[in-house]
């Protein structure tokens, strides 16, 4: 039974293209196994999160990631009573239009793309299930109902109007205004409860397995977060529970205790805001004017300080910045030649290449086909056209 303030999958708004129903899926069902099957999703296990993909073998991946944020959103979601498979439909679509070389290369593109009206990668997620995933008779994308689509764009909140955040000032990215003037996503409003689950899964997952990569890199040491809140009070739970514990175990006992915190802490200030504002309606939850989907502020205030930690001692690591850079190299020498030489791009973009009337046009087919590219690929592509080592150096 769904919470009234659940997306009904009777209640979809539907396919921009229409569709006969299926006889053992609902509409969310099958928009997530649509996204599991897509060329987009299995790029991504060979895309960057945070160390490059050559970098090891045990680091997350984007794809890793992204089944981390899933698990968390049906757990979430499940918990509140909404709509389990809509919440994972936009946690498994979240990170699709991510570039290669994680959120260094989306630095990258976006500074590039900046003349040809920028670059977000929630937006090139819209751009890819709504054009580039071309695999059905009937239509480009993927089709998928509206209400994941609205969950992809606004997963983070409102995109214009009052409420929306100060860094969405300015002009819509190209990707979200094409998708918006096609179909309108009420980009004013926030989401549906599913999408905001989805992004906190997002906040959640990352927070998580970045300290367990930083921690299997030698970044930083178990010491280091005993200094820190939320985790030094799990490390010493952990030691007065288990003394003696060997050190890998003693790191997973204590880091799941930090998990289970963070999913505990939204499960209940979701169930107390619910309770407070009773909605009758996911319309309702999209015109609260605020999130009903959020960490409790104590808890919100010590991951700033865990998420600081992260940045200066992991993110920004010199050794982490020397990747950085060169792979920022790569990227900023494959998208100029691609916009100069738009032959050398595969065959089957040349029909896109022909379409394009103008620069403008042109390099946003460039900016799709090296967004799509995996770290891997973009590695080989630059020593191939460039020269040069075929991974950067460690």
């Amino acid at each position: 039974m769904l919470a009234p303030f659940a997306c009904q999958p009777d209640a979809s708004r539907g396919r921009l293209w229409p569709e006969r129903l299926s006889s053992f899926r609902s509409p969310y069902q099958r928009d997530r196994d649509r996204i599991i099957h897509s060329s987009a999703f299995r790029r991504l296990k060979h895309k960057t999160q945070v160390f490059v993909e050559h970098e090891g073998d045990y680091y997350r991946t984007r794809l890793t990631h992204t089944i981390e944020v899933a698990q968390v959103a049906r757990t979430i979601a499940g918990v509140l009573g909404l709509n389990t498979d809509l919440a994972e439909a936009v946690a498994l679509a979240h990170d699709l239009g991510h570039t290669p070389f994680g959120h260094t290369g989306e630095d990258a593109m976006e500074r590039l793309m900046a003349p040809y009206g920028g670059f977000d990668h929630n937006a090139q997620a819209l751009r890819i299930v709504t054009k580039l995933e071309r695999h059905y008779a009937d239509f480009d994308g993927l089709n998928l109902s509206w209400e994941t689509l609205e969950g992809i764009a606004k997963h983070n909140g409102p995109v214009t109007g009052e409420n929306a955040d100060k860094k969405h000032d300015g002009p819509l990215p190209y990707a979200l205004a094409e998708v918006n003037a096609q179909w309108d996503l009420e980009l004013d409003t926030h989401a549906s409860a599913e999408a905001q689950v989805a992004a906190i899964a997002d906040d959640v997952a990352y927070s998580h397995h970045d300290l367990h990569d930083g921690l299997r890199s030698g970044l930083f040491t178990e010491a280091d977060l005993m200094e820190l809140p939320v985790t030094g009070p799990a490390f010493e739970e952990v030691d007065r529970t288990y003394p003696g514990l060997d050190k890998m175990r003693r790191r997973h006992e204590a880091l799941r205790r930090v998990f289970g915190r963070m999913v505990e802490d939204v499960i209940a200030v979701a169930q107390n805001r619910l309770t407070s504002a009773q909605p009758r309606s996911v319309d309702d939850i999209r015109h609260m004017g605020t999130t009903i989907i959020r960490f409790s502020k104590p808890l919100y205030q010590d991951l700033k300080a865990v998420r600081s930690f992260l940045f200066h001692r992991m993110y920004r690591a010199p050794s982490v910045m020397a990747v950085r850079a060169e792979v920022t190299r790569m990227v900023d020498d494959l998208f100029p030649l691609f916009l100069k030489q738009p032959d050398l791009l595969p065959q089957e973009w040349q029909a896109d290449v022909a379409a394009a009337k103008d620069e403008i046009q042109l390099a946003r087919t460039v900016a799709d086909y090296v967004a799509g590219m995996t770290d891997r690929f973009a590695i080989q592509e630059h020593a191939r056209l460039f020269g040069g080592p075929a991974e950067p150096a460690r």
